[in-house]
């Protein structure tokens, strides 16, 4: 009877981890350029990131969902220390898979003055490797630095240490001028 259990739960924690394994079809590391790419952004305009390369530093942060707890305490952590970033010559870009009506709605609750980026498809999520958690089940948190060369400087991954990319961020940042 033991074995008879074993076995289905077995083959299911093999095939969600070979979900996640598919997720994640690259991985960029400190020191690689960082991708090109195009997303709506929650105004409906599209933003090409070749626009803003070289101009200033980056804080490129994928998260789960609109309007979570974890999510909401991010980018309203973002969004209270965003003068900082500012100042230290950085734009702020967080990117989850919602679709622009629920970043808009997001962004105008919280008074977010920063740019959020529709990736329903995931394309970008994938271009950047950024890993699923929990099995595949959730989509990963994970913040880059990238200086105005393009390069990234710094990767924080983590799902429960939230305010710890920003703080972690913004400190990364104040190093690169």
């Amino acid at each position: 009877m033991r074995l008879i259990l074993i076995f289905p739960i077995t083959v299911i924690i093999s095939l969600l981890y070979f979900v996640q394994l598919m997720n994640s079809t690259s991985k960029l590391e400190v020191g690689s350029s960082v991708p090109d790419f195009s997303l709506l952004d929650q105004n409906g305009k599209m933003f090409d990131l070749s626009e803003i390369l070289g101009k200033h530093n980056l804080v490129i942060y994928f998260y789960p969902k609109d309007g979570t707890q974890g999510c909401t305490k991010e980018a309203c952590t973002f969004r209270d220390m965003y003068q900082d970033f500012t100042d230290a010559g950085a734009e702020v870009i967080g990117i989850s898979g919602d679709n622009r009506e629920s970043h808009q709605g997001f962004s105008t609750a919280h008074k977010l003055p920063f740019t959020l980026l529709s990736d329903e498809d995931k394309t970008v999520r994938k271009l950047f490797g950024v890993p699923t958690d929990f099995f595949g089940l959730l989509p990963g948190r994970v913040t880059y630095i990238v200086d105005k060369k393009g390069i990234i400087r710094y990767i924080f991954k983590s799902q429960t240490q939230i305010e710890k990319h920003v703080r972690e961020s913004l400190r990364i940042l104040k190093t690169l001028n």
